[in-house]
């Protein structure tokens, strides 16, 4: 069949080059294609530069790449190009997408950076204020990026109850980048230090000082106040990478609240590595801070709980659970004299073999290692309790070593 005249050469032919497809089928064929690939297609021809100036292509770009589904009009009062939101601003900024978790001693935190609209905004996920641990999580925002009239990215900081304010954001390394409050005095408060704290209680508590009796309980959050204030938003943040998940796996790994006692609701990261589940705090406490371990469960051995009925009796419950330290005890010591009777069967084997003297050496050596085996039994871990008394505090138990899901 004939071709199609749109589709025909000059002399009805099928085009032998893109500079004869019409312009609007270039802006296709060009806005289809990844928006770091659009410069160099620019430095081809000046047809080619031309028609990538086409807004078309930069909002198809800012939707697909970046999730841009904002009423791009508001861009034309002010005159900023849909080309320049993808390069000035989520082209530029695209490395400090993600979750990130903030250096902030023991205390950690989760921050969500975020395309929003046509910002660029730093979310800080807090916990709900415990003990309502099945709330959903609180947010507010700590920085926010856009571009103005001039058609530069601004960066400015949004900690503090007087609105965004001038603050810059570095980006270190790849994984790491830092953000800087240039007007601190914007976070300062009329009432002075007395006034910010109380406002910040109500904020990270959802409660007043007069509310809280446990005197170490005041002390742990005066304490947390007094370091995490002194930054004033001026952070170093390190990129959070989630675990893998595989259809395999128990419950599904990732970002966990847990109650922690008088430190209140925090963050754990769930990961599963072999016949270990691991979890690592993102945010944390003196006692296990940020970043460190709170958690290793063995899933080696699921403990079988009995019926609904008997979970309420702590005495069904600890029975159940040093029956299983009893048997990990066991299953240890049986691996270490495995481990032992192998190291002696090398060790035989590289020695020349020699005929003993007299019978009086053989018996003292069974005598001596039957002694030393009696000293490693005598000397095995004994079984603590588990054992939680009504009004007794959960952070003055003993809980054993090793946990199992089941």
């Amino acid at each position: 069949p004939a071709p199609h005249p749109a589709e025909a050469g000059p002399v009805g032919r099928a085009p032998l080059s893109l500079l004869e497809l019409p312009p609007e089928l270039l802006v296709q064929i060009f806005g289809s294609l990844p928006g770091t690939d659009l410069p160099s297609l620019a430095r081809v021809c000046t047809t080619f530069r031309r028609i990538l100036r086409t807004d078309t292509i930069w909002r198809r770009r800012c939707r697909e790449e970046y999730g841009v589904c904002e009423n791009l009009r508001k861009l034309e009062i002010t005159g900023v190009s849909c080309r320049d939101v993808y390069a000035k601003l989520l082209h530029r900024y695209r490395h400090i997408l993600g979750l990130w978790q903030p250096d902030i001693g023991p205390y950690g935190g989760l921050l969500n950076v975020v395309v929003d609209g046509l910002f660029i905004i730093g979310w800080m996920y807090l916990p709900p204020h415990d003990p309502h641990v099945d709330d959903p999580m609180r947010f507010k925002p700590l920085f926010r990026i856009h571009l103005m009239e001039r058609k530069c990215a601004t960066v400015e900081c949004m900690y503090g109850h007087k609105g965004p304010h001038n603050g810059h954001i570095q980006i270190v390394k790849k994984d790491e980048f830092s953000t800087k409050c240039n007007q601190t005095d914007h976070h300062r408060m009329s009432g002075g230090r007395q006034e910010e704290f109380r406002t910040w209680l109500r904020e990270e508590w959802g409660r007043t000082l007069e509310d809280i009796f446990h005197e170490h309980m005041q002390e742990l959050i005066l304490m947390k106040f007094i370091y995490t204030s002194q930054y004033d938003n001026c952070l170093t943040y390190r990129r959070i990478y989630l675990p893998p998940s595989s259809p395999d796996d128990l419950i599904k790994p990732g970002l966990f609240k847990g109650t922690y006692g008088s430190h209140g609701l925090e963050i754990v990261m769930l990961s599963f590595h072999g016949k270990k589940a691991k979890g690592t705090k993102i945010t944390g406490d003196p006692n296990i801070p940020a970043g460190q371990q709170t958690v290793e469960i063995d899933l080696a051995h699921p403990l079988q709980l009995p019926d609904v009925e008997n979970l309420r009796d702590f005495s069904e419950l600890s029975r159940i659970v040093l029956e299983v330290q009893e048997q990990v005890r066991r299953e240890e010591q049986e691996e270490e004299h495995r481990q032992e009777q192998e190291d002696c069967s090398q060790q035989a084997a590289s020695q020349p073999s020699a005929k003993p003297l007299g019978g009086g050496e053989g018996a003292e050596g069974e005598e001596t290692a039957a002694g030393a085996e009696g000293t490693t039994q005598d000397k095995a871990p004994a079984s603590q309790p588990f054992v939680l008394p009504m009004g007794v505090i959960s952070r003055n138990e003993d809980y054993p070593r090793t946990c199992r899901i089941w």
